[in-house]
C-alpha cells in the first residue's frame, strides 16, 4: 500500500522532539498493510538506536520467545507491525530509559493505525502502551491491568516489558509466563 510506505517514510524523517533526544532523532518501527499482529512497545533503547531494529536486543530475544516467533517471522512486516509509543530512544533517567516521547503517539499512531486493517491482535507491552489503548479500561498498575489480560481479548494482549530487569516481577508473578504467555503463543500462532 503506498499510502502506507509514504507515511513510513514521513515517520523516518521526523524531527518532531529532535531538540529533546540526546542520540539525535532516529525513528524505529516497521509495518506493512497486511500486517495481522501489532506488537506496540515502550520506546527503543541504545542498542535499537544503534541498529535501527526493532527489538535487537535481550528484551526483543525474550519476547520473541515468549511468542516462540523465529527472527524471520517477527521481522517480517507483512506480518508483525512494530509500532512503539515512541520511536526515538528518549535518553537516560534515574532508574532506566526515559519514558517514550508524547508526540510520536500524538502525531503518528492514529494515521498508521488507520492503514493497519488486518490486524488482529495488539500487544500491549508496558504501562505506556496499556494506559494509551485502553485508556479508561486499564487498570490502576501494570500488574492488575497484566492479571485480567483475558478481559482485554480479542483485541489486546497487555504483557510486561520483557526487560531483564523485570526479572523481579516475573519472579512475583510466576502465573504469567505459566497461563498467560502459552495462551498467547496459540493465539499469536492461529494468527500469524
Amino acid at each position: 500500500m503506498k499510502q502506507l510506505e509514504s507515511l513510513l517514510q514521513q515517520v523516518r524523517a521526523c524531527r518532531i522532539c529532535e531538540d529533546s533526544l540526546p542520540l539525535g532523532p532516529r525513528p524505529v518501527l516497521a509495518a506493512a498493510s497486511t500486517a495481522k499482529l501489532l506488537v506496540v512497545g515502550q520506546a527503543p533503547g541504545t542498542k535499537v538506536h544503534a541498529s535501527g531494529i526493532p527489538w535487537d536486543d535481550q528484551s526483543g530475544k525474550r519476547l520473541r520467545q515468549w511468542l516462540r516467533l523465529e527472527p524471520e517471522v517477527f521481522y517480517d512486516a507483512s506480518q508483525v507491525a512494530i509500532i512503539p509509543m515512541g520511536f526515538c530512544y528518549p535518553g537516560k533517567g534515574k532508574s532506566g530509559d526515559l519514558p517514550p516521547r508524547p508526540e510520536c503517539a500524538r502525531h503518528w499512531h492514529q494515521q498508521l493505525l488507520a492503514l493497519l486493517p488486518d490486524i488482529q491482535l495488539t500487544l500491549l507491552i508496558g504501562k505506556y502502551a496499556q494506559d494509551y489503548f485502553l485508556g479508561s479500561q486499564a487498570r490502576p498498575t501494570l500488574t492488575e491491568t497484566v492479571a485480567n489480560w483475558h478481559e482485554y481479548l480479542p483485541t489486546y494482549m497487555p504483557m510486561p516489558h520483557p526487560s531483564p530487569r523485570n526479572q523481579f516481577w516475573l519472579r512475583r508473578n510466576p502465573w504469567f509466563e505459566a497461563d498467560a504467555i502459552p495462551y498467547v503463543q496459540q493465539l499469536v500462532h492461529r494468527i500469524l
